[in-house]
């Protein structure tokens, strides 16, 4: 259970940081004055879709082929399968299936964030926790609560670059398609996880996300997971998420943790 008592505290400090009750300007409301979250989506300066605002993946239901399923890991959000098709499995290749499940062997001890290490991508965003973007042309930020990291998505028609040193979320480009904003990003180290529950990738991962925003309460995000060490082929996720309207981030720092040095395999 420690290993449980670990996630528990590193989400609860995320679940209760939020900036409450501020009406956002801008917000369409109905006449009560809520939010009126299924009001067309906002556009930007530049006519294309605005994906700013607080956001929260939404839980998926519980897919058949998810390997952990004891009380310690019942919460659906934390393994990447939940947000395939039912059944589906990922095409992972032996020596990734191995280390996926060591990791569930020991009920993720040595998980990267209950050592104050970043949650990678997909991660950080499937994890229960907040996030921000801030859409500006040329330059997107994804700004995450988990310990106060953030993400650069590059939109001013530049590619990666020609020297990349191995970074915890990678070098992102984006462009749009229409009303999607697409994000290329490579240049990976391999110490994060995919997901919660330790799915593995390599240095050489790469990931496309497709956002689009359905109406101003709703974001959807298409993701596209290659990586030829661990997985015989490219897979597909879908991650839905809602909008937190009238309420912000606030500082959430991982400061001098102890708690890993109490887990236990069971």
């Amino acid at each position: 259970m420690a290993r449980a008592s670990v996630v528990l505290l590193l989400l609860a400090s995320c679940a209760g940081a939020q900036w409450i009750n501020y009406p956002a300007r801008g917000t369409p409301r109905t006449k009560d004055g809520k939010p009126s979250l299924t009001a067309h989506a906002p556009r930007a300066r530049d006519g294309k879709p605005d994906l700013s605002g607080v956001w929260e993946a939404l839980e998926p239901p519980l897919n058949k082929a998810v390997l952990w399923k004891g009380e310690d890991f019942d919460d659906p959000s934390l393994d990447l399968l939940n947000f395939m098709p039912d059944g589906a499995r990922m095409p992972i290749r032996p020596e990734g299936e191995a280390i996926y499940r060591q990791r569930a062997e020991t009920n993720a001890v040595g998980r990267p964030s209950g050592r104050c290490l970043p949650h990678g991508i997909p991660d950080a965003m499937l994890i229960g926790a907040q996030f921000k973007i801030v859409q500006e042309p040329g330059l997107t930020l994804i700004l995450l609560e988990e310990f106060n990291h953030y993400r650069q998505v590059f939109a001013d028609g530049r590619g990666h670059p020609a020297e990349m040193t191995p970074a915890w979320f990678g070098y992102s480009v984006g462009k749009w398609e229409h009303d999607t904003f697409v994000v290329d990003t490579v240049g990976f180290n391999d110490r994060t996880w995919l997901d919660d529950h330790g799915h593995p990738h390599s240095e050489a991962l790469h990931t496309i996300e497709r956002f689009r925003r359905r109406d101003f309460g709703h974001m959807e995000m298409q993701l596209i997971i290659d990586d030829p060490k661990y997985y015989t082929a490219p897979f597909t996720a879908m991650v839905q998420f809602h909008l937190l309207p009238d309420t912000d981030l606030i500082e959430n720092v991982c400061d001098n943790e102890r708690d890993s040095r109490h887990e236990v395999a069971k």
